[in-house]
């Protein structure tokens, strides 16, 4: 379970995603950590990645987090999540690798979170290593987030749990990218666990 100084560091970091989804991202990792390593798309500052690593050390694994720490499409300059905080002043583009570093760092989960630094499908091409979790949050433009499902989602084993963030149903509430992202893994056979506000976790058929 989340120590509460886990709990702590994964409350005060920069990051999009509230508490009740936090809490159930670390119960989904719970159950993907008994069927192999967790691995993520997207780590932004590492608030999903204390949530991630404590389920990883407690299943006796360890968690994979890939990121380029440029920042995604819609953390850019001009566009509404962009965080001045995490751009450089030497170079002016976004590094938010240090404040990962920190996050991790703070919340004793060195020994279980791995760092990959790159872009998605880089490393998907040379990836080879079966995972039990798969939670897909980088780049939220449509053909971002499904060549992201093309790319991991071979590498989940069955039974795995696929966990998605930022499905939005209704257009009104956000971007439809991770919606049609889940639409495709029913399509494909993978069975709905849960939903706890944008987030939705699936299992893998075996």
């Amino acid at each position: 379970m989340l120590t509460d100084s886990e709990l702590a560091v994964a409350k005060r970091v920069k990051g999009f995603m509230p508490d009740d989804e936090g809490l159930a991202l670390h119960e989904a990792g719970l159950l993907g950590g008994l069927v192999g390593p967790l691995l993520e798309i997207g780590s932004y500052c590492g608030k999903s990645g204390v949530y991630l690593g404590a389920a990883a050390r407690d299943c006796s694994t360890v968690l994979f987090t890939i990121d380029h720490h440029r920042g995604s499409e819609e953390n850019q300059a001009g566009w509404e999540h962009h965080d001045t905080d995490v751009v450089d002043p030497l170079t002016g583009r976004m590094d938010t690798l240090p404040y990962f570093r920190r996050t991790i760092e703070s919340a004793g989960l060195e020994a279980s979170v791995i760092a990959v630094i790159g872009d998605s499908p880089t490393v998907g091409a040379a990836w080879q290593t079966p995972v039990g979790f798969l939670f897909i949050d980088g780049g939220h433009a449509e053909e971002v987030a499904m060549a992201d499902y093309e790319i991991w989602a071979k590498h989940l084993l069955p039974g795995g749990v696929l966990a998605i963030h930022d499905c939005f149903e209704d257009p009104a509430d956000g971007g439809q990218a991770p919606f049609l992202v889940w639409q495709r893994a029913v399509k494909d056979g993978y069975v709905p666990l849960g939903t706890t506000g944008s987030l939705r976790t699936l299992r893998k058929p075996s």
